[in-house]
């Protein structure tokens, strides 16, 4: 072993002599005893070790933007799990992808939204076939929350693990009004890769497709042809873009609502202070 180590030292020292890294390299010699015996048991083996702890680390740190994620919301109500303001925010592995749509999946939110949703074609008597009463809007509420849940899972899971893409919203949060208008409308069609790059949303506008197809099965035979699933996809794709401009002016709309609250709360404290003092006398 010792050996090995004196040969380390010599042999970067041939290769690289006369240039400037020999000093940078050198440097870092003496660590290497703390390194397990089993590491180097081959040069191939001893180059790779030290990524490893690096690779592990950014998937910890993916972790943890993960989970911050998973706090946020909208009004306090409408879950946001799929969107990040971190514009460097490391990509997700497969595993993780499966784990945000499955947390956005069992939220509260999506049960709510459809209840809301089956309230309103109960109201309109959408799909009379499903009758009314309790039974008419148990299966609007299951075909309501299906749909959502059938879209997510191949939108914002599986065809994204497998294009690599990032099934989350980046928000912009600056330009002007326009641009951020135009980029949150572009999110349907328009998304970011594992890689980094920027490129069409094949996942979100697939995952659609697929999910107003398998809805057929449980719709009324009235609504399976090839129209009624391009009109359900290109609906949906319509709601997501919705969506995504709340998310993206959220921020904004919740500093406004602060700053309204706390120039409240300073008229208020104003006010009282000015009735707690007394009259002025002459």
């Amino acid at each position: 072993m010792g050996i090995a180590l004196l040969a380390v030292p010599l042999r970067i020292f041939a290769q690289q002599v006369n240039s400037a890294p020999v000093i940078a390299v050198t440097a870092e010699i003496p660590d290497a005893p703390e390194f397990d015996a089993s590491q180097a048991e081959g040069s191939s083996s001893s180059q790779t070790a030290p990524q490893q702890p690096d690779a592990k680390s950014k998937r910890d740190l993916a972790e943890e933007q993960l989970k911050k994620q998973e706090q946020q919301r909208v009004f306090g109500v409408m879950a946001t799990f799929n969107t990040t303001g971190n514009k460097d925010a490391l990509p997700l592995s497969s595993t993780q992808k499966f784990q945000l749509f499955f947390k956005s999946a069992t939220d509260p939110w999506p049960f709510g939204l459809a209840g809301v949703i089956s309230g309103i074609g109960q109201a309109d008597n959408s799909y009379p076939e499903w009758g009314q009463g309790a039974q008419g809007y148990a299966k609007r509420f299951g075909a309501a929350y299906s749909d959502a849940f059938i879209g997510n899972f191949f939108g914002n899971a599986v065809l994204p693990s497998l294009l690599h893409e990032d099934p989350r919203y980046f928000q912009k949060g600056t330009g002007t009004f326009t641009r951020r208008l135009l980029w949150a409308a572009s999110s349907t069609v328009w998304c970011r890769r594992d890689n980094g790059r920027w490129g069409p949303n094949y996942a979100n506008v697939g995952g659609n497709l697929i999910g107003a197809a398998i809805a057929r099965a449980y719709y009324p035979p009235s609504e399976r042809d090839v129209a009624d699933v391009l009109t359900d996809g290109v609906t949906v794709s319509v709601e997501g873009i919705a969506g995504a401009e709340i998310i993206e002016f959220w921020p904004d709309i919740a500093r406004q609502m602060k700053k309204k609250r706390a120039e409240k709360r300073a008229r208020q404290a104003a006010q009282k202070d000015s009735a707690s003092q007394p009259a002025a006398t002459h």
